[in-house]
């Protein structure tokens, strides 16, 4: 227990050949004392408790020491702190946060340590981090641990998480700039060395921040040492490179390059579509049903999407899917999103029910052998249309390299004529800023159109 109830008396001799001199101390009820060589290094210790007294500094009552001593004294690793504080996490967080997490934590912990001697191969011990230190699965008592406590871990992977055990920090040692700055280059930077992107570096010092935040309510730091830290990521573009994104005339080939491919493509026909004519996420058309869609014999109609299902991976869920059943991003969980839909997608939506039907989930969209389709099987029959479609000479480039360009060629052509920015990012699921960050070319592309309609309306105004 912390105080500020402390009496520090004076130097006493005692009969001791060894240890002639005593420093005495009170906190709260409890005495502590301590014998000293020379009576210059007890007036020395009793200088520094001094000194935390009138720095207004609490003590603990079971080992006397300031509570910065007492922090120091009894600081876990980064390491273990790291396992701690993705354990207080995991139950409640969403599948995709927890893999956010390890992820983050698998960049930082690494480079946390007191030597690089000895390391294990690199890959090795971030598969052993994010998958055996960070993943949580339920022990014997149906409570949630780490998987590393567990189960046994394969060799190569135990050894691994053996020497990042031994040889990283003490979470005190954090409190030195110097201590944390690696930790900080290593989430601005992908696996190649290159700059990482603005959000991944905001979410993954988020991740740092909250684990330094935990560390203080742990009583193991006295204050979150990023904030006094005066560092910027490296800079980078995270705007959208709309040479690799397909115009209409490429998309709608390829939209007809993935139908000729057989029954599977006849399936995925629709998937695609709604990824470009509704610039839907995949993990949102994967979880429509027919409830979903507004379908008229003729004009536009109406998708109102409630929920997504992002792939994750088994071993992040609670119930063991690959997937998670959740709200759609960024929003509550039971908003909605309503996207009108041009009569091609209407058209496209109609026949894809009256031929392929549902699952027996009610989902219009499923894999093979049912269940969630698996980014694995619709990004193989991505890369097949590509193949029938482009040039050459275009394979080689990121010309509509994945299927997610379909939402970036949807929400451009938006944009291209002339929607209202609101009304885009509404329809995307996006926030406005989020838009400008990703799209903001194209949306100063489209200031000319408002500068053609403020001259009319001016041309209109009577002079005088």
């Amino acid at each position: 227990m912390l105080t500020y109830d402390v009496r520090i008396w004076g130097i006493r001799s005692r009969p001791s050949k060894s240890a002639p001199f005593q420093l005495r101390w009170k906190v709260g009820t409890e005495i502590h004392q301590q014998p000293f060589t020379t009576k210059t290094l007890a007036d020395g210790r009793r200088a520094e408790l001094m000194s935390a007294v009138r720095a207004g500094e609490q003590f603990d009552t079971e080992s006397g020491l300031p509570a910065s001593e007492h922090r120091a004294l009894n600081s876990p690793s980064w390491y273990a702190h790291a396992c701690a504080y993705a354990l207080m996490k995991w139950p409640k967080a969403a599948a995709k946060h927890r893999v956010g997490i390890a992820e983050a934590l698998t960049n930082i912990t690494p480079v946390l340590t007191t030597t690089q001697k000895g390391a294990p191969d690199r890959k090795v011990l971030r598969l052993a981090l994010r998958n055996w230190a960070f993943q949580m699965v339920r022990d014997g008592d149906g409570e949630w641990a780490p998987r590393k406590d567990v189960q046994e871990p394969p060799a190569e992977m135990a050894m691994a998480l053996d020497w990042v055990a031994k040889n990283s920090l003490k979470v005190k040692d954090l409190a030195v700039s110097d201590k944390l700055r690696p930790a900080l280059k290593a989430i601005s930077l992908k696996l190649n060395g290159k700059p990482a992107a603005d959000n991944t570096v905001a979410r993954k010092r988020t991740v740092l921040s909250n684990a330094l935040r935990y560390a203080v309510e742990r009583d193991l730091l006295a204050v979150n040492p990023l904030t006094r830290i005066d560092w910027d990521p490296p800079e980078t573009d995270d705007e959208v490179d709309f040479r690799h994104v397909p115009d209409p005339k490429l998309a709608r080939e390829l939209l007809k390059a993935v139908r000729a491919q057989g029954p599977r493509g006849e399936h995925l026909y629709a998937f695609f579509g709604c990824m470009y004519y509704a610039a839907n996420r995949p993990s949102e058309v994967a979880d429509v049903t027919k409830r979903d869609f507004k379908l008229p014999r003729e004009g536009w109609g109406e998708i109102i999407l409630a929920g997504s299902r992002p792939e994750v991976g088994s071993g992040w869920t609670n119930d063991g899917k690959s997937y998670e059943e959740r709200g759609l991003k960024r929003r509550a969980r039971r908003a909605t999103r309503s996207i009108p839909i041009p009569p091609v997608l209407v058209e496209m939506m109609r026949h894809h029910i009256e031929t392929q039907g549902a699952a027996p989930d009610g989902r219009l969209f499923s894999a093979v052998r049912g269940g969630r389709i698996r980014s694995t099987e619709y990004t193989e029959v991505w890369h097949e249309a590509r193949r029938k479609v482009l040039a050459e000479e275009d394979l080689k480039t990121p010309l509509a390299e994945k299927p997610y360009s379909l939402r970036h060629a949807g929400v451009s052509l938006w944009i291209k004529a002339g929607v209202d920015p609101i009304e885009v990012a509404r329809r995307a699921g996006h926030s406005i800023a989020v838009l400008w960050r990703f799209y903001a070319k194209l949306l100063r592309g489209q200031q000319h159109k408002a500068n053609d309609l403020i001259d009319i309306a001016l041309g209109a105004e009577p002079q005088g």
